[in-house]
């Protein structure tokens, strides 16, 4: 069930980067935001860069929720890095009035057996783990390796891939309309844009032409895929051999859940004792107990041999200097996993494929619980100022038994795709949209009101 608040009264336990973030985009959206945090230095900086409320407290306190005013709250999501405080935090507010809960969780066994386990006995609504969400996110892209970033709608019935054209690639210089016109059928639509040196995020139309460097994202259905690796210039690559490095919950449940698809991970891990638990944990599992800051220990454990090469430790500038080594050494796919949203353009600049975010995707993951309209599912884009938002057309929406080109739609957003029937539909200016129908769009942050107004 959503809720559908045009305003919000949101509390968030903890300040550390998840919470941080989260409360710097709801902040945007004028919510009633208040953030609880033990630490005061944690709460000061978000003081001086977000009009939001600060409690400095234990969140899983009756005291404290109550100075909150929880008993008025539309929403309460605990982000703290102890499971246990989050579980008593949600526990907590969910008796003292508030409507919804939403629990962040370390241990993914918690997710894996969430239909056996009725949370909702306990006031958790919702159970969110970043690092779950960081690993899922990697296989995608390791799936689709030609490919920057890849997020799947209603378990792939519509794809969102992006890609960075090379000079060879037959989409540069064609339009919009002429790349679409080498196919019978349309299967794919580019719903955003930027161009190489450029900061500015173009939603494109027909007559856009495709430069060299562009990084394009498009949304596919399954026919549209093989169509794009032809315009792209490319096969689809197969992934075999992936070193990992860093064993901490990213990269040990990615070398878990690789391995187990028959792939070949070898896991690199400076701290001998967290290698070795690993390794006795996943005994098929080839862990090496090395600095992966050594190029050379690298090359000596066959670098340049690997289909792909993922960071996953803790620290955002060696992972991004890692996948740099690894791309020296003419390894085809390099994924970093990083803290700073600063490092998304310099590390596109510098060559590395993907850039894995976690804040930015537990974000995305409750702010279905948030925004207005019937909507199920959302996905920023990396390196753009824009996101897309799939909503369920009702039979209030304003664009019920419209075609598309009879919308008023704003330039600055673009629909990619509808899913009607458990079919993609790459839908064009004659599509009329129908009840239930489940529709994509793509919009930068200052026409997204507009277009949530078109669902309500």
């Amino acid at each position: 069930m959503q809720y559908n608040y045009v305003f919000m009264k949101i509390i968030i336990a903890g300040a550390g980067e998840v919470g941080f973030h989260l409360a710097k985009l709801l902040s945007f959206e004028s919510h009633d935001i208040t953030l609880i945090d033990n630490k005061k230095s944690s709460l000061n900086i978000a003081e001086n860069k977000l009009d939001i409320k600060t409690i400095e407290g234990n969140a899983a306190s009756i005291s404290v929720l109550k100075d909150a005013d929880v008993v008025n709250s539309d929403l309460v999501v605990s982000l703290t890095t102890s499971e246990t405080t989050n579980f008593t935090t949600c526990f907590l507010s969910k008796q003292l009035g508030a409507k919804r809960t939403i629990a962040r969780i370390s241990n993914t066994e918690f997710i894996k057996d969430c239909n056996e386990i009725d949370f909702d006995l306990i006031g958790i609504d919702e159970l969110i783990s970043p690092e779950n969400l960081a690993a899922d996110e990697i296989k995608l892209i390791i799936s689709e390796s030609a490919f920057t970033n890849s997020h799947d709608f209603d378990d792939g019935i519509l794809k969102m891939m992006a890609v960075r054209l090379e000079k060879n690639a037959p989409f540069v210089g064609k339009t919009v309309m002429e790349a679409a016109s080498v196919f019978p059928g349309v299967h794919f639509m580019p719903i955003a844009l930027k161009r190489e040196d450029s900061d500015s995020t173009l939603i494109p139309r027909g007559n856009t032409i495709f430069c060299e460097c562009d990084h394009v994202y498009f949304i596919t259905n399954k026919k549209g895929l093989k169509e794009l690796y032809k315009l792209m210039g490319t096969e689809k690559q197969k992934v075999k051999n992936v070193m990992i490095l860093g064993a901490g919950r990213v990269g040990s449940k990615l070398s878990k859940d690789l391995s187990s698809e028959g792939l070949n991970i070898k896991l690199i891990e400076i701290n001998e004792q967290k290698a070795n638990d690993i390794a006795e944990e996943l005994p098929n599992l080839m862990v090496l107990n090395v600095d992966g800051r050594n190029l050379d220990l690298l090359v000596e454990e066959n670098l340049e041999s690997m289909d792909a090469f993922i960071a996953t430790s803790g620290d955002s500038e060696t992972n991004i200097m890692s996948c740099m080594m690894a791309k020296s050494k003419k390894v085809k796919k390099t994924i970093a996993l990083v803290e700073n949203m600063d490092y998304f353009n310099l590390s596109q600049s510098i060559g590395i494929d993907s850039l894995i975010n976690k804040k930015l995707l537990a974000a995305n993951d409750i702010f279905k619980f948030v925004r207005n309209g019937d909507i199920v599912e959302l996905a920023m884009l990396n390196d753009m100022d824009a996101e897309i938002v799939e909503f369920i057309v009702n039979e209030n929406s304003k664009v019920l038994n419209k075609k598309i080109m009879d919308l008023d739609f704003p330039l600055t957003g673009i629909i990619g795709g509808v899913i009607r029937n458990n079919k993609g539909i790459i839908a064009l200016g004659d599509f009329e949209i129908k009840l239930g129908d489940r529709v994509l769009v793509c919009s930068k942050p200052e026409s997204i009101k507009k277009v949530e107004s078109l669902f309500l």
